[in-house]
């Protein structure tokens, strides 16, 4: 298996956890507590908490670059990049524009926003 293959691989179990974990943090939120948009960052940072961790020793373990705070600063903003997706997401479906139910906006944040971050951080996070 190619080292590639076995990224996605484990990227996909890590990400398909980190999905849960933003989902089972935000659709509560959303529902029962605050507008959905104001719900994101916080889902967001508890999936984010889980997901550097998972990925950096696990789904990226066989990329050479080095762990360090200017990984960790380029990891916030590629996460950054997915949580203003999911916000948009979630601004558009929720919002004014359709006035969807709160959990509309999941289906792209699973579907989208992972790809997207998926190869933010194969050529740039963890390169």
């Amino acid at each position: 298996m190619s080292p590639l293959v076995g990224q996605l691989i484990r990227f996909g179990i890590v990400g398909g956890l980190s999905t849960l974990i933003y989902a089972g943090v935000y659709w509560p939120l959303a529902t029962y507590v605050m507008y959905p948009t104001l719900a994101v960052p916080i889902a967001f940072g508890v999936a984010v908490l889980f997901g550097y961790f998972a990925h950096s020793r696990w789904s990226f373990r066989d990329q050479p670059g080095e762990r360090s705070r200017a990984t960790q600063a380029k990891f916030v903003a590629a996460q950054t990049l997915g949580m203003l997706l999911n916000a948009a997401f979630t601004w558009i479906l929720t919002g004014p524009l359709f006035h969807g139910p709160t959990w509309w906006p999941l289906v792209p944040a699973a579907l989208v926003t992972p790809p997207v971050t998926f190869a933010v951080n194969r050529w740039w996070v963890f390169a």
